[in-house]
């Protein structure tokens, strides 16, 4: 996903004066020294030929990824204006969305939006949005033709082009290191499958980030997936066929009930929570004590301005437990795609976070953030989970299901 730093950012400047170039200065929370701006291209015209200054009124928190942003950010301008309009809750958003589960309208108005989007040569597509920050315009020294701001936009476009086509090869070179579809698959062909997986969400969550939500993001988004390639006749015929066979797949899937899970797997395989959702056990352990080191941590007051160390922990705690649902619950509630290579690959993708929840806590430790307790009990937690999982992956290796 994009580089995005707007909670990030104590002040800044944006100077397209120059025409053709932009430059610029934003001073980070974390870093002693700010990061710098040498762009090519020119902004939209309401900044084009101006110097913006702009200040962060609210909190502002390090984050996490800090040091992999670059001190000089060089590349090409993006989408840069402080006249985008969007509309802002008047109330807190826990409440307003409280009010929108009730199919109800939240009190809003309208605002002016700062979007500040470069495509840098070390950090890909960085971006700033914000309607809170306070800003200073200075007057135009210059302003864009008609037929400049076109060329502007096809620029930013063609930026946007180059920059999808990086995550682009990344699929491509997923998918030419897989295995035919007809031959049998073991973890590792489905690890190669499930990143490949992961480049594709990585690409649609950026045109999604980028284009939003409406009818003609929906067709800028399904051009550049490629879903709206032209098939030929024999090609359209299958992919209908396919799509009638899902869909009556799934109709009869939500017309059969529930199946009962087998009462001597309780435990093993599953356990009904309070709600009376299946879960498997391991994965419903993961979940509790994820949830519960959370609330913890609120109680503490130290969710307000989190900590890097810290945020990791919780975090990747809670990941693993949305890895182990995907890998598991499909055991638990005796349904889903079972294929002994294809779990193992997904558990392994829960140690992955596990071990970084593990990392997170140890660098957490011995700075005292947590009372000593908590992390003695966090850290036997965090343990026996992967323990757990390491017997859960030579389970299904052997092809046991015992």
């Amino acid at each position: 996903m994009a580089f995005r730093i707007h909670n990030n950012v104590i002040r800044g400047e944006i100077d397209n004066r120059t025409k053709g170039l932009v430059r610029g200065t934003i001073w980070i929370e974390g870093r002693a020294e700010p990061i710098t701006l040498d762009l090519e291209g020119n902004t939209h015209p309401d900044l084009a030929g101006c110097l913006l200054t702009f200040k962060n009124p609210g909190p502002c928190v390090t984050h996490p990824n800090l040091e992999s942003l670059a001190t000089e950010q060089r590349g090409t301008v993006g989408d840069m204006t402080a006249a985008r309009k969007e509309h802002v809750f008047d109330v807190p958003f826990e409440e307003a969305y409280s009010i929108l589960n009730q199919n109800k309208i939240p009190p809003e108005h309208i605002a002016n939006v700062l979007y500040l989007e470069w495509f840098s040569q070390s950090n890909g597509r960085v971006v700033i949005e914000s309607t809170d920050y306070n800003l200073t315009i200075s007057a135009h020294e210059w302003q864009l033709t008609p037929e400049e701001d076109a060329q502007r936009a096809a620029d930013v476009t063609q930026a946007m082009i180059e920059f999808l086509k990086k995550l682009t090869d990344s699929i491509e070179q997923h998918k030419r290191d897989q295995k035919d579809y007809e031959e049998p698959w073991n973890e590792h062909d489905y690890e190669r499958f499930l990143k490949e997986s992961d480049a594709r969400a990585d690409k649609y969550g950026e045109l999604l980030d980028k284009f939003g939500h409406s009818d003609e993001a929906e067709e800028k988004i399904a051009d550049a997936m490629g879903w709206n390639q032209e098939l030929t006749d024999e090609e359209s015929e299958e992919r209908e066929k396919w799509i009638e066979e899902m869909n009556r797949a799934c109709e009869e899937a939500l017309n059969e009930p529930e199946p009962e899970p087998d009462p001597h797997r309780e435990g093993i395989d599953w356990v009904r929570t309070e709600d009376g959702d299946l879960r498997h056990p391991l994965q419903h352990a993961c979940f509790e004590n994820a949830m519960n080191l959370w609330h913890e941590v609120k109680a503490l007051g130290l969710s307000e301005n989190p900590d890097n160390d810290l945020t990791t922990l919780v975090s990747e705690f809670q990941i693993a437990g949305a890895k182990l649902a995907g890998a598991l619950n499909g055991v638990a509630r005796g349904e889903g795609f079972h294929d002994n290579a294809f779990t193992v690959a997904c558990l392994k993708r829960a140690l992955d976070h596990l071990h970084k929840a593990q990392a997170g806590l140890e660098a957490v430790a011995p700075r005292k953030l947590l009372p000593n307790d908590l992390i003695t009990e966090t850290r036997r937690q965090l343990f026996d989970i992967r323990e757990r999982v390491l017997e859960q992956m030579e389970r299904f290796r052997r092809g046991s299901l015992g």
